[in-house]
């Protein structure tokens, strides 16, 4: 695929570092299924903690790359799981490094669809939440309408992809709408 048959470059955070994570078997179910001009890369979320006092020029490689990631993307997808009522660490912590330097991170403007995933049936509304009210602060651009939360995660998982037609229908509606909303 060649830029100019890409409509849309996408950056996939899973908000576990588990090797098989049902948010990471999310994004790898949206990947296979995007169409053929919407391309998503998914990228670890394994960073230092935040630390002002190494958030300069000489900021880790990781931190560095990690920005420049979102800052070429068209839009971000976050796949969240619910941890303790609320958003894992290690997403906080991206997210945190993501907003900065202030008044000049990559996510200001910035497309993003946030989805939740739970075993429960709530579908980690409050995880959901949590990461909203985060990048509202910076100010991403969140994508409006019905919000993307995927309650009995472990039923719709099938070799570590997520394999229900119907969730994946709806989540890709909603990326789609991120992408024209752009």
């Amino acid at each position: 695929m060649t830029d100019a048959t890409v409509r849309a470059k996408l950056l996939g955070l899973p908000g576990s570092l588990r090797s098989n994570s049902n948010s990471l078997a999310v994004l790898r179910g949206l990947q296979d299924a995007l169409p053929a001009d919407v391309s998503m890369d998914i990228r670890d979320l394994r960073l230092p903690l935040y630390d002002q006092d190494i958030d300069t020029p000489d900021a880790p490689a990781e931190i560095h790359a990690f920005r420049q990631a979102i800052a070429a993307a068209d839009g971000v997808v976050i796949v969240t799981p619910e941890y303790n009522y609320g958003m894992p660490g290690v997403l906080k912590n991206a997210l945190d490094w993501a907003s900065r330097p202030y008044g000049k991170s990559a996510l200001i403007g910035k497309p993003v669809l946030v989805i939740s995933n739970s075993p429960a049936f709530t579908g980690g509304v409050r995880a959901h939440q949590q990461v909203n009210d985060t990048l509202l602060a910076l100010p991403a651009k969140l994508l409006g309408g019905a919000q993307v939360v995927i309650g009995g995660i472990g039923d719709k998982i099938k070799d570590g992809k997520l394999a229900d037609d119907a969730v994946l229908k709806f989540a890709l509606g909603a990326i789609d709408r991120m992408i024209a909303a752009r």
